[in-house]
């Protein structure tokens, strides 16, 4: 892992920049984060850049030229804005996408020597415990199936009494369901009905996710995020974008994911609090939701807007991440 340190020495009273360069399958997003003497913190600043480095991947899992380029252009845009900050840390991570590239060796030397950074690439465990980290820091729940779906994974985590009883991460997420399904536009029922029994049976294989049965979700991840926006839009909430721990119904989940069905791509960019960008991907990104809703019977979701970098800077200020 990189750790920049400006050139002046870090004194007690000053406060240290920690930057978070989280590199997803579907996005790159910084958060800029200011650390106390008494080792709280407080986010200065949040960005993202829609990169879709998953994007044709296909069988072979191959990291894509145009998908490589964007992903570097935005990188190295985002280090113009925290390089010459004071005391500075950077921890950058990625997930699936370069997880499961068969590139990976030379995309990531690449961005090194490009732009400076040498990425943690995180197992889909660790994904899902960091995940975990930082819902429990903000969200005080005691029993709850968190699930975070992105662009290419799926990290889902059993909360019990408060603590990680059981979690995984599956290789399937927005981009590649909506690849490999063709969900991106009109929705043929032939396509549909594949995508259901590709993914319920391979959730039917986890063991203990009968565990979690009538538990609420605790809801992470790009696609989970717009269909909060959505909802809230719809129903005119004032500060559509403070999602933190907003809820809804089963049934409020479902009547929105048959909207969505009902469009095709040009649609679905005109509906308020859904991304254009996000259009092609949204009905593969909140299939896997629908579908352990049925299988779980639950009653409710909650929206989480911590995750992954959130619990790493935790760990990070208790010393558990290097």
């Amino acid at each position: 892992m990189t750790q920049v340190v400006s050139n002046g020495a870090k004194g007690r009273l000053t406060m240290d920049n920690l930057v978070i360069v989280d590199l997803g399958s579907n996005s790159v997003r910084m958060a800029i984060n200011e650390i106390r003497p008494d080792k709280t913190f407080r986010e200065v600043g949040r960005y993202k850049e829609d990169t879709r480095l998953s994007e044709g991947m296909g069988p072979e899992k191959k990291l894509q030229d145009a998908a490589i380029k964007r992903t570097l252009a935005a990188l190295k845009h985002f280090r113009i804005l925290y390089q010459d900050l004071p005391n500075l840390t950077v921890k950058a991570i990625t997930t699936a996408a370069v997880r499961q590239a068969s590139n990976q060796a030379d995309f990531l030397e690449r961005v090194q020597r490009e732009v400076g950074l040498t990425f943690d690439v995180l197992s889909g465990d660790d994904e899902a415990y960091y995940d975990y980290l930082g819902v429990m820091n903000r969200l005080r729940v005691e029993d709850a199936l968190m699930l975070d779906i992105g662009g290419a994974s799926l990290e889902m985590v059993n909360i019990r009494s408060g603590k990680e009883s059981n979690l995984i991460s599956i290789p399937f997420g927005a981009v590649n369901l909506s690849e490999q399904f063709h969900l991106d536009d009109q929705i043929n029922p032939a396509d549909f009905f594949d995508a259901t029994v590709f993914l319920r049976q391979r959730l039917q294989d986890i063991w203990w996710l009968g565990e979690a049965k009538t538990k609420p979700f605790i809801l992470l991840g790009g696609a989970n995020r717009s269909l909060a926006r959505m909802s809230r839009r719809q129903q005119q909430v004032l500060h559509v974008e403070q999602i933190h721990g907003y809820q809804l119904t089963t049934h409020e989940v479902f009547r929105l994911f048959s909207g969505l069905l009902r469009k095709n791509h040009e649609q679905r960019k005109q509906i308020s609090g859904l991304e254009p960008d996000r259009a092609d991907i949204i009905v593969g990104g909140i299939l896997p939701l629908v579908l352990l809703l049925q299988m779980l019977d639950s009653d409710r979701v909650i929206f989480s807007e911590s995750g992954v970098r959130e619990g790493i800077i935790n760990a990070y200020l208790n010393q558990d991440y290097n």
